[in-house]
């Protein structure tokens, strides 16, 4: 899908199309820059003029060239836009408000319940209060939310998810009409994967999966540099691959799926067989530090608990071979293993790491799998990160959202 030009003109686009590109490779000379998006070095020279005018770029190092005049080179600047991002989680928010280079500028969180009958209405007023709160430059580009469940186009954002007990829920249109912003909606671990793409594995490769442990299971699969929604926006439901037909009932409704095993409810249920006892309500946790039984049975396989280890070693070996056969389906340059659950990950490895190799085609066992850092801002930033890739968005996923988005970039009026 070509990038809509409703309301923009050539030099719009063109102006887009630099910032996408020093968004995506990094600062470049107009000479690189020229010959990249195949413009001519004079429409370069006028355009990067504007946006550093603007304040979008800076000036930045020269770079040695083969016998000329150094070359001056020019970088995306951060506060050239920010977004706030949403999670929104079975229990509260998590609001972040992002700038474009990725700075977090700050962070809420508030009480939330999805199944109250006006939850649409606490959503929007807990982020019209975000709103009103956060700083005011540089100017706000939109708003972007993550959702565990499906959704059926970013633009619109209409939620499925289960696990929220949300059916068609118009989060979107709400959200739009209340804030009168760009509003995007996506998965939660798809717009992970938005995050990974700007600022993250994703900037050197085109083709990885993100995947995600925790509560559930979820991964969000980038190929050629886009995320794979799906025919329904929904793909990626990588918890519900199918293992054993007699296992747990899963949040679902099916029986013996991955997330049964070895998302949250699976780990007590292993822990609970081999005759451990885990608090529901983790005093420990205070101070800081993570809350709650899967929290606790992580520390007590950090103090040395065998069977609490043997928990995380035999999940870990079950979702091995599970992420072995998507890397042998997708082919993937890098695996990106984000999450909650990736803070007890040494105790997980201890299964994973046979199981994964040992299932992997030859030619795939030497991939890279990389386990990043976590916090609880970090489905947040996903969400704002659906905002602020949209200027870099070359296939139009965002449709007129991200028309908006741009608008308001380029400082053109909506």
């Amino acid at each position: 899908m070509a990038v809509p030009r409703s309301g923009t003109d050539r030099g719009d686009l063109t102006r887009t199309a630099i910032l996408a590109l020093l968004g995506t490779v990094g600062p470049l000379s107009r000479t690189e820059i020229a010959a990249r998006l195949d413009l001519s070095l004079a429409s370069v020279t006028g355009l990067t003029k504007e946006l550093l005018g603007n304040g979008m770029l800076e000036e930045l190092d020269l770079r040695p060239s083969r016998g000329g005049r150094p070359a001056q080179r020019l970088g995306l600047v951060g506060g050239a836009g920010r977004a706030l991002g949403i999670k929104v989680a079975a229990d509260r928010l998590v609001i972040v408000d992002v700038r474009l280079d990725g700075e977090v500028l700050g962070s809420w969180e508030r009480p939330f319940d999805p199944a109250a009958p006006d939850a649409l209405a606490d959503l929007c007023d807990a982020v019209e209060d975000v709103v009103a709160q956060a700083t005011r430059t540089p100017p706000l580009l939109g708003i972007g939310v993550g959702v565990p469940g499906g959704v059926d186009d970013q633009a619109v954002g209409t939620v499925n998810a289960p696990t929220l007990g949300w059916q068609a829920m118009p989060v979107g249109e709400r959200l739009r009409r209340r804030l009168r912003l760009p509003v995007l909606v996506e998965n939660d671990v798809n717009a992970l994967a938005a995050a990974e793409r700007l600022y993250g594995k994703g900037r050197t490769h085109r083709d990885f999966l993100v995947l995600t442990i925790g509560r559930g299971v979820g991964a969000a699969i980038v190929t050629d540099g886009r995320v794979y929604r799906g025919a329904r926006g929904g793909a990626g439901e990588f918890g519900h691959v199918p293992i054993d037909p007699g296992g747990p009932v899963c949040g679902c409704g099916a029986a013996g799926c991955l997330e049964a095993f070895v998302g949250a409810a699976g780990l007590l249920a292993a822990a609970g067989a081999k005759g451990l006892t885990i608090p529901a309500d983790d005093p420990s946790g205070a101070g800081g530090a993570r809350r709650g039984p899967v929290a606790a049975l992580g520390r007590a396989a950090a103090d040395g608990e065998h069977a609490a280890r043997a928990v995380f070693a035999e999940a870990g070996a079950i979702l091995g071979r599970a992420v072995a056969g998507l890397i042998n389906i997708v082919d993937p340059e890098v695996v990106v293993v984000l999450g909650e659950g990736t803070a007890d990950w040494p105790h997980w490895r201890t299964g994973f790491d046979p199981a994964v190799r040992a299932q992997l085609l030859p030619g795939r066992r030497d991939i890279e799998i990389e386990v990043e850092s976590w916090d609880d801002t970090s489905w947040a930033q996903g969400a704002a990160a659906l905002v602020l890739a949209t200027p870099f968005d070359a296939a139009g996923t965002a449709g007129e959202q991200g028309r908006l988005v741009r608008a308001r970039l380029i400082g053109a009026t909506p």
